[in-house]
């Protein structure tokens, strides 16, 4: 069982994600380009849903050699179910920052193109996942501080889920489905409680 926020509970979190995976298959193939980021990569996030223009893209490439230098501070394999001071906040807000400022690219066209790159450290932070992860506090200053923020809190859920998330996992395989990682499996599970009936 997953416990979300608001004392919402998931009694099947498998059936769940079998039928999101079965309905949107290809945007969760692995990456083996982990620390290389070209228009592959916005077009891959077009993909999972990302609408990424063909000016927003260009003016993404414009910052390539930067968001590579940020993505090769982090390793492949990092992931947010590590323990807190193991997780790179600081790379990551770095990386995140490299996306500000360019006109109709938020958290979510940006975590869509990312998260191929950190499958276990970066969920996708769609205006569903973000709605899910709103709070009064005020926000931090910078794009990228604001990003981490919401890493921080999504960390909270992943950390309480942990068990549960890694049977999904190991099920999913067994089921002879592409291993997610459980940063992507609560993103799926959150956004399949709390998204409009329409989509």
């Amino acid at each position: 069982m997953i416990v979300l926020r608001g004392g919402l509970e998931i009694e099947d979190p498998l059936a769940a994600t079998l039928r999101f995976v079965e309905a949107y298959p290809g945007y969760d193939a692995s990456d083996s380009r982990p620390s290389s980021f070209d228009e592959r990569d916005l077009r891959h996030a077009n993909r999972g849903g990302a609408r990424i223009s063909a000016a927003q893209i260009a003016t993404v490439l414009e910052r390539r050699r930067r968001i590579e230098r940020a993505l090769r501070s982090i390793a492949p394999e990092a992931s947010l179910a590590d323990a807190d001071d193991s997780i790179p906040w600081r790379s990551l807000t770095r990386l995140f920052d490299t996306f500000a400022d360019i006109s109709g690219v938020g958290f979510s066209k940006m975590t869509k193109a990312l998260h191929p790159k950190r499958r276990a450290l970066i969920p996708l932070l769609d205006s569903v996942v973000q709605a899910y992860l709103a709070t009064d506090e005020p926000r931090p200053a910078s794009f990228g501080e604001r990003a981490t923020a919401m890493l921080g809190s999504y960390k909270h859920d992943l950390d309480l889920n942990l068990d549960a998330l890694r049977q999904v996992k190991r099920e999913l395989v067994r089921h002879g489905y592409r291993p997610l990682t459980e940063v992507r499996i609560l993103d799926v599970l959150v956004w399949s409680a709390h998204a409009p009936a329409r989509r």
